[in-house]
């Protein structure tokens, strides 16, 4: 049986790993000299899309924050140490279903996967609380990611190992490096409590560390961040009559980006917006609220669908912060009443 709190105590706490964090991310000069000492000697500055100076250091070098590209998974039913209500990113690619616990996510923030024969990359970014899957497929070429150890927006900078391009995490876009303007392909993941994953997929597997002692998981660095006044390393505005760090569910609509409050959610427990249909149901932990994951606040369980004559299936969505979607989509509105 796998125990996901074996050595939890072997790192240093939350608390400190937080303060840290918090100490030392600060802005860096937005000087292509200066990173190519860093370490991007193979990353094409000449190319971007985005202003230089909207980079910040999010404190960590680059791969400071190790992504995960051999993934070690056990079946549902030998996972002990994962409460029913904890947050899952789950997919399932030709019957293949696998959970992406967020109390591993949490510390790694990128994992290199292959599931049912796909290659993909799971992405989740704490600032954001933003997860999203990509396919890591582009132009015939099998991509690999890690982390920048940069940010903009508040928002994650990944980057291809190939190429070294960087990447915004939350849309999936290239913005500096050869594949400026590119877009990875997504895939229609489901952010939900693992009690719901299991009643789904009795056979599925489960995201578990390599090595139980090298990250403090199951424990929360951003203890008590998704309710706080302001997000952290955000400059820009901020949206107009709604808390910045209210949850939304973000999709698209032919194309156009949506956004629906997960309050509005909490009381309607389901909405239809032409064919589209976003139901909501209790039972979810915040990873953002609490030191222990398993403790945080319900915050709920999102299930977005499209409704057609042949009947429903899930779509792309993520459940981010009202800044966040703001951030990057600042001309459409969020849906609060």
């Amino acid at each position: 049986m796998i125990n996901f709190q074996t050595g939890l105590f072997r790192a240093a706490s939350a608390a400190l790993a937080l303060a840290f964090l918090f100490t030392v991310s600060t802005p860096v000069e937005a000087n292509p000299d200066r990173w190519r000492l860093q370490g991007w000697s193979k990353t094409d500055f000449s190319k971007k899309s985005i202003d230089f100076k909207d980079v910040l250091s999010g404190g960590p070098p680059k791969d400071g924050i190790p992504s995960i590209d051999n993934p070690k998974f056990v079946p549902v039913a030998d996972i002990t140490g994962l409460v029913d209500t904890e947050p899952v990113v789950s997919l399932e690619i030709d019957g293949d279903a696998r959970a992406y616990p967020f109390q591993i996510l949490m510390w790694h923030e990128i994992i290199n996967d292959v599931i049912g024969g796909t290659p993909i990359v799971v992405t989740y970014c704490p600032l954001c609380n933003s997860a999203v899957v990509f396919d890591r497929r582009l132009d015939g070429k099998l991509l690999e990611f890690g982390t920048t150890g940069k940010l903009r927006k508040s928002n994650l900078i990944m980057y291809d190992r190939q190429t070294e391009s960087w990447w915004q995490q939350f849309v999936g876009v290239g913005i500096v490096g050869k594949y400026t303007d590119r877009t990875l392909e997504t895939f229609p993941a489901r952010i939900e409590a693992f009690g719901k994953f299991k009643a789904r997929h009795g056979k599925g597997k489960v995201l578990v560390p390599n090595d139980e002692s090298m990250r403090q998981y199951g424990r929360n660095p951003y203890a008590g961040y998704d309710t706080a006044a302001t997000p952290f390393l955000y400059s820009g505005d901020m949206p107009e009559g709604i808390n910045p760090m209210a949850r939304v569910v973000a999709f698209k609509v032919d194309g156009k980006p949506q956004a629906v409050t997960i309050e509005l959610l909490r009381k309607k427990g389901k909405l239809e917006l032409g064919n589209i249909e976003i139901s909501w149901q209790k039972g979810q932990n915040s990873a953002l609220d609490t030191s222990r994951i398993a403790k945080g606040r319900d915050v709920g369980n999102v299930v977005v669908q499209r409704k057609s004559a042949g009947g429903t299936e899930d779509i792309l969505y993520d459940v981010t912060f009202a800044f966040v979607f703001y951030a990057f989509f600042p001309k459409q509105p969020i849906i609060d009443s």
